[in-house]
């Protein structure tokens, strides 16, 4: 009869609400944002690179996200810092050129993730001649940095680390991935250099 299948759709879709309710939602994933300053994909090898090879740049390439369709809205250091944090155009977050502080009250989507609960961190290079909003930890080199012995911000002061950036900015990231953060919620970390 013309009832049969329609049973049968009906029992399918029974037996699916049935499941649900012991189904787990699914983990929010982690993100970890790795942002170097002026790096053409030619130094790295997971973009066909024949001048470096870079296997641990290629091993989270390989196993989380690599972008190969962009649009870089402005290549101007603070202006792309702005864009990727707000989503907005330059003349729309008020970021023109590497001269104005930016606007840290406007949406962010570290606030969004933030909302979402996560926890939120950045560490490395800010260049936005403000204090960033929307990290439940930050330590920020002061302006663009030197690349020995940085003064490094955090909410609480500026203290003066001896060594190479790179390594310090580093090791700041791991101590805040292996000690301090809250291993029951997911993370964002910014994890930002200058080099």
């Amino acid at each position: 009869s013309a009832l049969v299948p329609i049973m049968r759709r009906f029992s399918i879709v029974f037996c699916f609400l049935l499941l649900l309710p012991g189904c787990k939602p699914e983990t929010p994933p982690n993100i970890l944002f790795i942002f170097t300053d002026d790096h053409s994909p030619r130094a790295i090898s997971a973009y066909g690179s024949v001048i470096n090879q870079t296997p641990n740049i290629d091993r989270i390439a390989d196993e989380g996200m690599l972008f190969e369709h962009c649009l870089v809205t402005n290549s101007i250091c603070a202006p792309s810092r702005a864009t990727i944090l707000t989503g907005k155009y330059n003349h729309l977050n008020g970021q023109i050129t590497n001269a104005e502080r930016f606007d840290g009250s406007q949406q962010t989507f570290p606030k969004l993730l933030q909302t979402a609960g996560y926890e939120t961190a950045m560490i490395g290079k800010w260049h936005l001649k403000s204090d960033p909003t929307g990290f439940d930890y930050w330590r920020a080199l002061i302006g663009q940095g030197p690349y020995y012995n940085p003064p490094i911000g955090s909410p609480e002061d500026t203290t003066r680390i001896e060594g190479y950036t790179t390594d310090i900015i580093t090791d700041i990231a791991l101590d805040w991935l292996r000690e301090g953060r809250d291993a029951d919620k997911p993370f964002l970390l910014m994890y930002q250099h200058k080099a």
